[in-house]
């Protein structure tokens, strides 16, 4: 599919420009410069046209190893990645100096440019957009990202590049003479789900800022897509990324390090948070990194907690493993911890990993593909209700107000995660500890360590059709024989 970068200096609209391509507020945009970091990829629509749009962090003037250094190799990728790239201006500043350096490097990478000067609305941007000819890019693109306005024109400068771009891929396609697989889902017959190019797996890294997180992706997907670097907080998108993991299609997306409540001041940091918490929602498996240094901190225990919560399947990674000297001793620490402090999750994976130099990314990848098994688990009928008096035989549930709870019927009326219905007699009267006796003996007996269970007790209406119903007197025979009544 043809692909469009958008670059810039900072804070001239490019993420409101990527927002509104996409139709949705993917990217975070705040008035203050160089919010957007990352490369964020996004399916874009212009009437009939559909292509993918890269948002890239501002173009500054660094060359060096520093964060904007950086932040600008890297958009200098997205644009070698691009099959062309959409130059933006501030048409209400004018042509900076900074405009025309970048504008004689995008010339010389050899691919098509398109110049647009946004905030073009209104008279103040006249001057602007008549200097931006000077760039020697060709007649400028008045836009309003903000206000939609030129989207039309923009639509008819890629419509050449996008169409050439298609015919290119039918005739490789053409070419290449490939099967289609068939999904389950097309067929209509019901199989067990598994990952597919079109609804990959998904997985969301999470944990608090400076674990590793970025450094962990760049090494799985074996290639440099996120910025890193020593400083906290690199990360304020969610950025999403989908590749193949060993075979298996997948989806995975960054989220920005989450701090405590207490010390998330900034508005900015409250964005991206919120971002990362969206990112959990979306995911289908978690990965809680931890620091190896400093694992289990409250603000860890709150993220796991909140994939649970979630109904996510969760895997648990300890990251710079590397540096560990005294292995042994600090894993089985590490276990015990995770198995006192997060109960609600025990049996789930935890694999020591080092995204550094890659080690243990093949145990992360079995344990990930592990957990969204049990995750999509279904037990049947039969099998339940066997092991449901067996459990009742072995510890009968209590009678409270010398009432007797009869539990008849258990059945899986979900997955994703698993979800049980159990018919009983009295469920308001039935004790937190009972279900928890239920859900752990699920746990071991069906072999489903880690994953959320939810459990729910329904009552069963009596069998009697005429309970409830009120109950007709007697209907008495009256005679009257001169005046009096007949016994």
């Amino acid at each position: 599919m043809f692909t469009l970068a958008i670059v810039g200096r900072p804070n001239v609209g490019k993420s409101t420009l990527f927002n509104r391509l996409v139709g949705k507020r993917l990217a975070l945009v705040d008035d203050q410069p160089g919010v957007t970091r990352d490369l964020r990829e996004g399916a874009a629509r212009l009437g009939d046209l559909k292509f993918t749009v890269i948002d890239t962090a501002g173009l500054e003037d660094a060359t060096d190893d520093s964060l904007q250094g950086r932040m600008r190799r890297l958009t200098e990728r997205a644009v070698d990645m691009a099959d062309a790239a959409l130059f933006v201006i501030d048409a209400r500043e004018g042509v900076t100096a900074t405009d025309r350096v970048f504008a004689e490097i995008l010339r010389k990478k050899g691919n098509p440019v398109f110049l647009a000067a946004n905030k073009a609305e209104g008279r103040a941007a006249e001057s602007g957009l008549l200097d931006a000819y000077s760039l020697g890019l060709g007649e400028p693109l008045a836009l309003s990202a903000e206000h939609g306005e030129g989207m039309a024109e923009l639509a008819g400068m890629l419509r050449p590049l996008i169409d050439a771009a298609g015919a290119r891929a039918e005739a490789a396609e053409e070419e290449a003479d490939t099967d289609v697989a068939i999904d389950a889902d097309d067929t209509g017959e019901e199989a067990d789900w598994a990952p597919t190019t079109r609804r990959p797996l998904k997985i969301a890294v999470v944990g608090r800022p400076n674990a590793g997180k970025s450094t962990l992706i760049n090494r799985i997907i074996g290639e440099e897509r996120l910025l890193t670097g020593p400083e906290a907080g690199i990360t304020r998108d969610s950025i999403s990324l989908n590749f193949d993991w060993d075979g298996v299609p997948t989806r995975l997306f960054d989220t920005a390090g989450m701090r405590k409540r207490a010390k998330v001041v900034e508005k900015l940091e409250k964005l991206s948070v919120s971002d990362g918490l969206r990112a959990v929602k979306f995911a289908e498996v978690v990965v809680v990194l931890l620091d190896a240094d400093i694992p289990f901190e409250t603000q860890d225990l709150r993220i796991a907690d909140l994939a649970e919560r979630e109904g996510r399947a969760v895997v648990v990674a300890v990251n710079k493993w590397d540096l560990e000297e005294h292995r042994q001793e600090k894993l089985a620490a590490l276990q015990e911890a995770f198995e006192r402090l997060l109960p609600q999750l025990r049996g789930a994976p935890l694999v020591t990993v080092s995204a550094k130099t890659g080690r243990g990314l093949d145990r992360l990848h079995a344990a990930i593909l592990k957990a969204h098994a049990t995750w999509n688990r279904r037990v049947p009928t039969a099998g339940l209700n066997r092991w449901l008096t067996g459990m009742l035989e072995q510890h009968p549930p209590p009678a409270p107000q010398g009432k007797r709870i009869k539990m008849r019927y258990m059945t899986q009326v979900k997955t994703r995660p698993p979800g049980f219905v159990v018919m009983c007699s009295h469920p308001d009267l039935i004790p937190e500890s009972y279900s928890r006796y239920l859900v752990n003996g699920l746990r071991i007996d069906f072999d489903m360590p880690g994953t959320p269970i939810r459990l729910h007790l329904r009552g069963q209406g009596d069998q009697n059709p005429y309970k409830g119903r009120k109950r007709a007197e007697p209907s008495r025979l009256r005679k009257h024989t001169h005046g009096r009544r007949a016994d």
